[in-house]
């Protein structure tokens, strides 16, 4: 199983990777800091200076409708940023 999930594209981690050279990436929920960066250095070919990692918890709703209570939840998930010393990243090469 692949330790990446998916680069993550919003405004923010655009400007981070134009600005401070760093990549946003949605990785598995088990993955430590070690797996994340031989993962960037393996997959793009870069060196990795460092990686910060943030944990979502899911975001609970609650619904009253005529039938009843309907919760529901979003998933959880965990975002690294990586920050690249040698080299830039390019998302869109194999379009």
């Amino acid at each position: 199983m692949s330790v990446l999930i998916k680069p993550v594209n919003t405004e923010k981690a655009n400007a981070n990777s134009e600005l401070k050279n760093c990549y946003t990436f949605e990785v598995a929920k088990n993955a430590n800091k070690i797996q994340i960066k031989n993962e960037v250095e393996a997959t793009y070919g870069v060196k990795v200076g460092e990686v910060r990692t943030l944990n979502y918890a899911p975001k609970r709703t609650v619904r009253y409708t005529k039938t009843g209570l309907q919760l529901g939840k979003t998933n959880a998930v965990k975002k690294a940023v990586v920050q690249v010393i040698d080299g830039t990243i390019d998302f869109y090469s194999n379009i």
